[in-house]
C-alpha cells in the first residue's frame, strides 16, 4: 500500500510563499499521477494541480500564475510551490496518488494566509 505524507503548511501573511511537500512511500514512477487538492473552511474540496508519472503537469487556471507543481524523483516527493499567497488560499491541502485506479490520500497539511 502506498502511503503519502504532506508537510510544509503553516501560517503566512498575504503575499508570502510556501512550499508543500508530499512524500511517497515508494517510487513515484509506480504511481500514475499525483495531485494536490485543497479544502477551505466550509467549502468543498477542489483540485489544484496534477503531475503525471511522465512529468507532465496540469494546474488549475485560478492558481496557474502563482503555484507550481514539481517532483524530486530521488526523494519520492512531489512539491507545490505557492507564491503570492492570498487569504482565499487558506485551506487544508491534500496530496492524492492514483495507482491503477486506487486513490490514496495523505492526511493533509494546513495552510493559513492572513490578510
Amino acid at each position: 500500500q502506498v502511503h503519502l505524507v504532506e508537510s510544509g503548511g503553516g501560517l503566512v501573511q498575504a503575499g508570502g510563499s510556501l512550499r508543500l511537500s508530499c512524500a511517497a512511500s515508494e517510487s513515484i514512477f509506480s504511481i500514475n499521477s499525483m495531485a494536490w487538492y485543497r479544502q477551505g473552511p466550509g467549502k468543498e474540496r477542489e483540485w489544484v494541480a496534477t503531475i503525471y508519472s511522465t512529468g507532465r503537469t496540469n494546474t488549475d487556471d485560478f492558481v496557474k500564475a502563482r503555484f507550481v507543481i514539481s517532483r524530486d524523483i530521488a526523494k519520492n516527493t512531489v512539491y507545490l510551490q505557492m507564491n503570492s499567497l492570498k487569504p482565499e488560499d487558506t485551506a487544508v491541502y491534500y496530496c492524492r496518488g492514483n495507482k491503477y485506479g486506487n486513490y490514496i490520500w495523505g492526511q493533509g497539511t494546513q495552510v493559513t494566509v492572513s490578510s
